[in-house]
């Protein structure tokens, strides 16, 4: 088989893309957006979704080409860029094949950790300046080593929901799991996986054998479980679900659970990688140690 010199930038699909100064940039992804910003200026930007907002105050004046999960195809296409962020798990898997069949240069990336997110980054850099030793690069690397040399104590276990309705959480093998670990946080479902159907989740039901394709990384839950699980704190985050205080009396009103310290979050600090992703466990931390 043949492989792509090391030069070439793999992307999360296996797919291989020439290192270059891409000048037209439609991102797809708003962490990834913030990132080509940082990297290079804004002024590569020639489209974004409707969710990238970041920075804020001068991102606005890129043009949108709709929401994360549904673009305005026909609008990326005319915009003529010669490099496209995508996301396999954030963005559509049908527009990513629409834009690649229309000759569009498609990066697809997937981090799933921190130092994941650096190897994200390098692939960005060089993608946007043909030299993945930018200063921001060097900057995350070496903000990352001292990291890695820092080990928080004491560990605070913590439940982290994403949504409601069913409630949701995020196993092990997630981007935002890998943040909580470098803060010294503990996620009480770092081992849940998710169970089909939703009544197996919800241990209503027996589990269905899991197709190979359906992501199992995350759990919904009653909020029993939850509490069951011993949190020492209750991590809101404002995104994907704006969490407030109504959320966490709800929370707090399940029987074991009047005593939870509850803390409120940055959804982007654990959600985002890219050039923020290395100084986020130090704010969560923060954030869950000032809980009252």
């Amino acid at each position: 088989m043949l492989h792509a010199p090391k030069s070439f930038v793999i992307d999360a699909l296996g797919r291989s893309l020439e290192p270059g100064v891409a000048r037209r940039v439609v991102s797809l992804v708003p962490s990834e957006t913030e990132s080509v910003a940082r990297i290079a200026g804004l002024d590569r930007l020639v489209g974004r979704t409707e969710y990238c907002e970041e920075p804020r105050g001068e991102i606005e004046r890129v043009p949108c080409v709709g929401g994360t999960k549904k673009i305005d195809r026909a609008s990326v296409i005319a915009l003529a860029p010669d490099l496209v962020l995508a996301n396999q798990e954030e963005s559509s898997r049908g527009d990513v094949e629409a834009l690649i069949a229309a000759g569009l240069r498609v990066h697809v990336s997937f981090p799933r950790t921190i130092e994941g997110s650096i190897r994200y980054l390098e692939s960005l850099s060089q993608l946007l300046l043909g030299d993945s030793e930018s200063p921001i690069v060097i900057e995350a690397r070496e903000t990352y080593e001292r990291l890695l040399h820092e080990t928080p104590e004491p560990l605070v276990r913590v439940f982290v929901p994403i949504w409601r309705d069913p409630w949701m959480s995020f196993d092990e093998r997630t981007f935002a799991s890998d943040v909580l670990a470098h803060a010294g946080l503990v996620n009480v479902f770092a081992d849940r996986p998710r169970r089909y159907p939703l009544a197996a989740d919800l241990g209503d039901r027996v589990e269905q054998v899991v197709d190979a394709d359906r992501d199992t990384r995350y759990p919904r839950f009653r909020l029993e479980e939850a509490i069951a699980r011993a949190p020492d704190v209750v991590l809101l985050p404002d995104e994907p679900y704006r969490f407030g205080d109504v959320d966490a009396n709800e929370i707090r009103a399940v029987e074991g659970g009047a005593a939870l310290r509850v803390a409120y979050a940055d959804g982007k600090d654990l959600f985002w990688y890219g050039v923020r992703a290395v100084t986020a466990p130090a704010r969560l931390r923060a954030r869950v140690l000032a809980a009252g």
